[in-house]
Formats: structure tokens, C-alpha cells, sequence
């Protein structure tokens, strides 16, 4: 069945096979374009599902554009979520849309995000992303068209390298079992996923067996045909007593040479000239409105820096980075530290690197890449976090230093449970690597964004979490982690380029956070600051404290920077590198000496925050003081497709909220009259000492006796003080004008004859 009008029941627009081998062609034109708008993306897989796409949508599956949400369409649900460009023009194709929006993909606030979501855009019937998910929302809606008695169909979309997820297997068998008819899953079998040949990954084959094991009808077939897909479909839908699965083999990056059969095409973008190139192969090059569409995108991309850049904080001049001619900063990925670490220390033969299809991307392959012989010790573990998570525990048990790494959302989430039993309650010595954490990764979305993370490992009993600030930094942890570290640990680092403020010299103790002080303006911004242990810092009497983490400590110091231009604040920065276990003392003292703490993290707000605010409130010495506080974080929602610098403000944690919030709270500290705590290192001292004399009184010392002689013993040390209160009174009245002059004068200018006066009195009062 075609496009139909779900008030009528007729057809409103069927194309014929030659008309979807034409449609199909136009597809890969506008996602050529699209994806070259976006500056990121995925071809091979969005070119070689195309076919079976257009089929689907123009030609097979009943849908009614007019209404999206009508409840006899057939459901189509992408577990093979990357590759969303061919469903959003797909569904501009069958009049959802202006099917020329789509070049707003992966940009802030744009309907089609790097991976689809359904409130956002009509037509999608999930939100996915996360490989191996889709296929069991597909049994879910099959099942209740089977219990509502409803005769619509649902489809779902697969890549084959999405085969190796363990869900995958769990829902092909519920299908099976419940001998669901209305089902029809695709497997698009271009042959290749990130890391290569999935032969050679993680082999998937037979899996045309293995799905007929499980009681699934299987049709083969070449997947670039347009009869035999329709013809495939027809038999789907036929087909009675089981779901059936349609394997259709494909070649990635199909219709442009270059792109086809090239893993490294599967999370790539064409440039502008590769964009040419390839509709110029397509014969499109003069029919699409290739300039007209690349000013739509940038028309869309101005309207977004218009609408970011009016949200943001204002100061007397912008002080972003490498915006003004001084403060300038490097900037590099941090996952390049990680790597880095595995480079340098991959030799100790104990070191055993398991991939998870993403290997390039989070450096994880640069172990054995620097040195082929460490081959052996680097394992693909394919698209399978959750047992990739198991097998590290059993390398630890048996001597191994196991390194497992994937993206942070992924790496805490998605195999969370394995962690939780088998790592951490095993108290198993893994290292699990969290790559792309917080928004960093930019125009992928939601589904790869990770924020969470903090509250899921910091939660889990005897783990160990390292949030390194820039990629020299997370060579040190990755080192100190792997080798010095017993236990289980985590860490957590970006995708994009930040700035580096820390150098090899630069402290680092894993569990001892370290603090930055702003020293002035510099022509490189590490050099306008200061960083030392915490432990060896000396109090500089501050008027507040940032404690940040990860990509957020440079934001942190550019805040000071602001704070210090623009209102002549002083700012104790603490890098809290090892969130857990977390350095108290630091905070404890942060809290005493400064009285206001503003918390700052690329992360849902509260994962540093709650910890911070936890020792804040708990700690004993604290306890009555004034302590105003502050978190900077994302404010509990899901991420964005945008830029990672426009995430950085849409989520409001760049260093102009981390200032406005910190101003905020030291003029509100102002207004209320409340002080510091301690003031200097010296009246903490004299603290101290008072506290210890309390003490001695508490235990007993110079206090004997209870009942009346306690009452007795206390009447009289009240007696001794008014009659010494009456001495130093009239000591003070005897003095000459001369002394209580000399007393307003600053320390060692004492005037002549000023230590024989002293003696005196001193020997008026023995007599």
C-alpha cells in the first residue's frame, strides 16, 4: 500500500519501481547536501539504505503525511539510528515537510537531529540512537496491534554491525516465540561498521541462519534492487505464522566511488567540493538548488548565533576564547591524552585494550597502532558493551590490566548492571574509559551526549572516578589510573578540542584536587595563572571559590578572569580532577576561607554539585558558618544537535554563567553582611588553639569535682575573671597618653622606655 488519506482510505501517491529508482537517486543528492551543510554526519550507511528507504516510504508502508499520528498507519522504527538523514527526506519526499528543511540538519534547535527524536519532528515514530534498541519497540507495538486487533504493519530498520548488540538476539527471540506476522525487520548489510570489515570486528554470519534458529521467515536479496524489494515486501507481508526479516545486501557509500565500500565513510561528512563531485557522479550536480540549499543552512546557522550570542551574559568586552588579542590558548582534544597514555605504557604485557567499534575515535587503537606487536593484546569486542564489560572483569581476575573503552553514555550506562555486579562488587581492577563526555560530541545528539555518568559510577560502591581538565592532564590520569589504581575506576573525558591549561610540570595527585589562582593578564592564558596542590596552598583571602571538573576548569579560570576585570574579585579555582574520592579537606577549607562556592560541570547539574554541597553541609568544622552556594550544569534535560561551543552556552555553562552566578552570590553575601568564616591563616590558627583549650575544659582538665563543688568551682573562676576585669581596668586608667598611643602603632615601632613601664605594672600586680 502506498501514501493514502486516512479520511477516505485512498491512494494519494504510489511510485512505480522505475519512479523509486529515480527517487532514490534525488535522496542521495539532498543528503549529500545536507550532510555537507552540517559539517558532520554519516554517509556510507545514509547512501547505502537509500533504496530500501524510498521503497518503503513512497511505495509500501500506509501512512498518511496529512496526519501523522493516524492510528491504522503502518509503524516504521529506526534502530539504525545514524542514519536519520534518509528518514527525514524521506518523509519530506512523502509531505511531512519542505523536504529542502533538511539542511538544517544537526544544527541547534533544528527538527532533525543527528539522531531521530520524536517529538520534534512528525513522521518518527521513536527516538533512537542507542544500536540494538529498536528492534524490541518494534515487538512492543506489534504485540499491541495484536491485542487491539489492528491490521497495521510495523517495520524495522537495522544495520548489520547492530547485529552484535546482545538486545538485538533477546528481541529477535521474543518474536519469535510470540510468532509475530506483523513484523518485518531490514537488516541494511552494507558489510562495514566503524572499525572495518564486520567480518573482521565481530563476525555477525550466518545470519540468515541464525534468525531462521530463532523462528523468523528470511528473504535474501540485493538490496539496490528496487524489484526485488518491493517483491521482498509483498512475500513479508504475506508471509503467515512468523515475523519475517529482510537481509538485504548493499554496498556502503552507494552511488559515489569514493564513499563506496570505505569504512572510514561511516561517520563522515563530504566537504563542499566532495558534495559537487558526488552529485556531479548521481547527475544531479544541475538539477538540485545547490547554492539556494547552502544558503538556507547558513540563513538557519545565523539565526542560531543571533538567538545564542542574546542569552548570553554581557560584560564590559568579550572575553571568549581567543576573542581579544591577548589570553590566547591552545586548544586539543582530550581523548588525544588518553591515547597518549596507552602509546607510553603499552608494553607492560599485563595491558589487554578492548575495542568497541569506535576504536579511532576515542583513541583506544592508538595502543597498538604506535607498535604492531601490542596487536594481540588488542581485542574488537564489536558493538557489545555489556559482555565487553564481563570479559574485562575475568582479564582482571586473572592478572590482566584490562582497558574497555566506548562513548561515556555508553560506557556508564549502557552496561551499568555489569558494572554494578561483576566490576565493582567483584572489586575488579578495570579500567573503563568514558570517551565523548558531556556535550562535546556535539551535532550526534541527545543519544551520545553524555551527562549523566557522574551519578551512575560515583554511585557505585568502591568506585574510582577521574575527570581530567584538558589532554595532558589525561595522559597523567590515564597513567596513574591504569597502573596505580587498584579497584575499579572510570574516566571521563571529551571529544572536542579544549583549551590547555595544564603542562607536564603542572601537579597532579590523583584524590588531591589542585588550586588555580588568576595572576594577571598574560598573552597566553596558562601563563596568567598559578596552579598548586591543594595541600601546599596558603590562604590569599579570596572572595570565592569555582570547583570545576573536566572541560569546565578552563571555563572556571576564564570566570575568574571575568570576575577579576570586571568587578576586582579574587577567585580560588579548584580542580577537582578525582571526583571520587573526593578531596574534602579542600572543600572544607574553600568553605571556611572564602564562604561562597560556585560549582561548575559539563554534566546534569548535581553530579559534582551534590557532592560538593554534601561535604558543605556535613563537615563538623562548617557547621554554623555562613556558606553560600552555587552549581553551574546542565538543568536537567536531554542534550542538543549543535556545535559543542553552542552547546557550551545553550546550556548555560559557559565561564559568563559561571561569573554571573558567582557575582550574584558575593553581592548577595555583600547585601546580607555575611563574612568569611576564617580570614587569614593566622586567626585560623587562633582558632584552632581555642578550640583545643575548649576541649581540655570538656575533658576535665582544670575542672574538677560535679554537684555543688562543680557549681562551687565555676562561682569561683567567675570571681577570679571580674576581679581581674577590675585590675586591667584600672591598669588601663593609670597608663600615660603616651602608651595607648604607642599600642595603635604597627609591631616592632615601640616606644622608649615602653618595656620598663610593662614591667612595672607587671611587678605592681605580683605585689
Amino acid at each position: 500500500m502506498p501514501i493514502v488519506d486516512s479520511k477516505t482510505g485512498k491512494t494519494i501517491r504510489k511510485l512505480s519501481a522505475g519512479e523509486l529508482v529515480e527517487a532514490a537517486n534525488l535522496l542521495r543528492g539532498y543528503n549529500l547536501v545536507s550532510l555537507a551543510a552540517a559539517g558532520s554526519g554519516h554517509a556510507g550507511g545514509t547512501l547505502s539504505i537509500m533504496d530500501i528507504a524510498a521503497a518503503l516510504y513512497l511505495n509500501v508502508a500506509r501512512h498518511d503525511p496529512k496526519k501523522p499520528q493516524w492510528e491504522d498507519r503502518d509503524r516504521i522504527i529506526w534502530s539504525t539510528g545514524h542514519k536519520a538523514p534518509s528518514l527525514y527526506l524521506c518523509l519530506g519526499m512523502s509531505g511531512y515537510f519542505d523536504i529542502e528543511e533538511v539542511v538544517t540538519l544537526r544544527k541547534l534547535w533544528s527538527p532533525f537531529q543527528g539522531h531521530p527524536h520524536w517529538p520534534k519532528c512528525p513522521g518518527i515514530e521513536a527516538s533512537t540512537g542507542s544500536l540494538g534498541q529498536g528492534l524490541s519497540i518494534a515487538n512492543g507495538i506489534a504485540l499491541a496491534a495484536r491485542l487491539d486487533n489492528r491490521k497495521h504493519r510495523v517495520y524495522c530498520l537495522m544495520g548489520d554491525g547492530e547485529q552484535q548488540e546482545g538486545q538485538i538476539w533477546e528481541a529477535v527471540m521474543e518474536a519469535g516465540h510470540y510468532k509475530l506476522d506483523n513484523l518485518c525487520g531490514i537488516v541494511d548489510k552494507n558489510r562495514l561498521q566503524i572499525d572495518g570489515w564486520v567480518r573482521d570486528v565481530m563476525d555477525i554470519d550466518p545470519l540468515a541462519d541464525k534468525y531462521r534458529s530463532f523462528g523468523w521467515n528470511v528473504i535474501e536479496i540485493h538490496g539496490h534492487c528496487m524489484e526485488e524489494i518491493l517483491k521482498a515486501f509483498e512475500e513479508a507481508e504475506a508471509f503467515k505464522g512468523k515475523p519475517t526479516v529482510i537481509i538485504a545486501h548493499t554496498t556502503k557509500g552507494k552511488g559515489v566511488d569514493f564513499m563506496e565500500d570505505v569504512a572510514g565513510w561511516h561517520g563522515k561528512a563530504p566537504s563542499y567540493d566532495q558534495m559537487l563531485e558526488g552529485l556531479t557522479q548521481l547527475g544531479l550536480r544541475q538539477k538540485l538548488p545547490v547554492q539556494k540549499l547552502m544558503e538556507k543552512a547558513k540563513g538557519y546557522q545565523k539565526t542560531v548565533d543571533k538567538k545564542l550570542n542574546a542569552k548570553m551574559p554581557r560584560f564590559s568586552r568579550d572575553y571568549f576564547w581567543n576573542a581579544g588579542p591577548r589570553m590566547k590558548v591552545e586548544m586539543a582534544p582530550t581523548r588525544k591524552g588518553f591515547g597518549c597514555a596507552l602509546a607510553d605504557t603499552g608494553d607492560d604485557e599485563r595491558v589487554v585494550c578492548l575495542g568497541a567499534d569506535i576504536s579511532g575515535s576515542i583513541t583506544i587503537s592508538d595502543f597498538y597502532t604506535c607498535d604492531a606487536k601490542r596487536e594481540n593484546r588488542f581485542l574488537s569486542m564489536g558493538i557489545a558493551e555489556q559482555s565487553a564489560t564481563g570479559v574485562a572483569a575475568g582479564l582482571a581476575k586473572e592478572g590482566k590490566l584490562p582497558v574497555f573503552g566506548t562513548y561515556g553514555v555508553f560506557a556508564s550506562g549502557r552496561n551499568l548492571d555489569q558494572l554494578r555486579t561483576t566490576v565493582c562488587y567483584g572489586n575488579f581492577n578495570v579500567f573503563i574509559a568514558g570517551a565523548h563526555g558531556g556535550v562535546s560530541v556535539g551535532p550526534d545528539g541527545a543519544t551520545h551526549q553524555a551527562l549523566e555518568e557522574l551519578f551512575q559510577m560515583c554511585g557505585l560502591p568502591g568506585m574510582n572516578v577521574s575527570v581530567p581538565c584538558d589532554s595532558v592532564e589525561t595522559r597523567k590520569a590515564g597513567i596513574n589510573l591504569l597502573f596505580d589504581i587498584k579497584g575499579p575506576k572510570y574516566l571521563r573525558f571529551a571529544r572536542e578540542a579544549t583549551p590547555i591549561v595544564t603542562t607536564e610540570e603542572t601537579p597532579y595527585k590523583f584524590g588531591e584536587a589542585n588550586v588555580i589562582r588568576f595572576r594577571g593578564e598574560s598573552d597566553n592564558f596558562i601563563d596568567a595563572f598559578e596552579t598548586v596542590l591543594s595541600s601546599k596552598y596558603k590562604n590569599e583571602r579570596e572572595d570565592l571559590t569555582i570547583v570545576a571538573c573536566g572541560p569546565e576548569v578552563p571555563e572556571a579560570m576564564r570566570a575568574a578572569y571575568i570576575l577579576k576585570k570586571e568587578y576586582g574579585l579574587e577567585t580560588r579555582i579548584v580542580n577537582m580532577h578525582t571526583v571520587k574520592p573526593l578531596d574534602e579537606r579542600t572543600i572544607v577549607r574553600a568553605c571556611l576561607e572564602t564562604g561562597i562556592l560556585v560549582t561548575a560541570e559539563e554534566h546534569q547539574v548535581g553530579g559534582v554539585g551534590n557532592l560538593v554541597a554534601a561535604v558543605a553541609s556535613q563537615a563538623r568544622e562548617v557547621y554554623g558558618m555562613p556558606v553560600l552556594m552555587g552549581m553551574i550544569g546542565v538543568k536537567d534535560r536531554f542534550g542538543e544537535s549543535g556545535a559543542p561551543w553552542e552547546l557550551i552556552k545553550e546550556f548555560e555553562v559557559s565561564a559568563e554563567h559561571i561569573a554571573q552566578k558567582a557575582k550574584a552570590l558575593y553581592d548577595f553575601a555583600k547585601k546580607k553582611g555575611l563574612k568569611k568564616a576564617v580570614k587569614t591563616e593566622k586567626a585560623s590558627s587562633a582558632k584552632s588553639k581555642a578550640a583545643r583549650s575548649r576541649k581540655k575544659v570538656a575533658s576535665g582538665i582544670g575542672r574538677k569535682g560535679t554537684g555543688k563543688k562543680a557549681r562551687r568551682t565555676k562561682k569561683a573562676r567567675s570571681a577570679r575573671k571580674t576581679a581581674s576585669g577590675r585590675k586591667g581596668r584600672a591598669l588601663r586608667r593609670a597608663r600615660p597618653a603616651g602608651r595607648a598611643k604607642s599600642e595603635k602603632k604597627k609591631a616592632g615601632t615601640k616606644p622608649r622606655g615602653a618595656g620598663r613601664q610593662r614591667a612595672k605594672a607587671r611587678s605592681g600586680r605580683r605585689k
